[in-house]
């Protein structure tokens, strides 16, 4: 059979990188995606080759309209179809809450324009591939900040609260051939979160997360690679939802 495809934005490292490496170990094509620096892609890129998989690796800034069109055009000259689109791609300001001035309008722009418009592009782009192979998947990649209202500025997480309702309003556009759900991470190790919180700050932070949630732990890529699988592949009667995967903080330990 053809192998299926997988295009997941910001994947040179964390999520994004757990992802394409998932996929690929599972017999799938990938598309790693890029927006800054080449070696860290070319570097996952060819973890995935090592596992058996076609890859292509594109540069793109999903912000930019014509850079997503691009990206589809060369996922369509390469394999001609996309089963399943992740948009993992995300940007922020590591700003606290009650810091007013540490934001501006243009902070609020270029994080909504990736996390958000840049969500709807790649949509929009690949939307013709996706609907070729009823039951296609789009799995965006929120944040527990969408309903916490807290995380790395007030920006992000208003951003990841759009990203929420465009997944609702995306999955009643584009079904019943495509579906569209979120994941919403809790507390995810990455270089990214620790070079942008600081080494005291992450090591604090990471403490009180396991703290106050029911099984005692933050959150792995890798964790975030398994469900983005579940609701791209396997959750074919699942559509327009958000799924949390934060070790339990609705649930704390008594």
């Amino acid at each position: 059979m053809e192998r299926k495809v997988c295009v997941v934005t910001g994947s040179s490292a964390g999520i994004g990188a757990a992802c394409v490496r998932l996929f690929a170990s599972r017999g799938w094509n990938v598309v790693v995606n890029y927006s800054r620096d080449a070696g860290p892609a070319e570097a996952v890129a060819a973890e995935c080759k090592a596992l058996g998989a076609e890859v292509l690796v594109v540069k793109a800034n999903v912000a930019d309209a014509a850079d997503c069109r691009a990206l589809a055009a060369a996922v369509d000259a390469r394999f001609g179809r996309c089963d399943v689109l992740v948009n993992n791609a995300g940007t922020t300001k590591f700003v606290h809450v009650k810091n007013f001035d540490g934001l501006d309008a243009e902070d609020f722009q270029r994080i909504y324009g990736v996390n958000v418009v840049g969500a709807f592009q790649m949509v929009r782009a690949l939307t013709p591939l996706l609907q070729k192979h009823p039951g296609s998947g789009v799995v965006n990649i929120s944040s527990i900040a969408a309903s916490t209202g807290l995380g790395s500025c007030l920006a992000y997480a208003a951003s990841k609260g759009a990203l929420n309702t465009l997944t609702l309003s995306l999955a009643r556009a584009l079904g019943p051939e495509v579906r569209v759900n979120a994941i919403a991470p809790g507390f995810v190790e990455t270089t990214w979160l620790q070079n942008g919180m600081g080494a005291e700050k992450y090591n604090a932070g990471v403490a009180a997360y396991k703290a106050r949630t029911a099984l005692a732990d933050i959150i792995q890529p890798e964790d975030i690679a398994r469900t983005a699988w579940y609701l791209g592949v396997d959750a074919l009667k699942t559509t327009g939802e958000v799924l949390l995967v934060d070790a339990g903080t609705k649930v704390p330990p008594v």
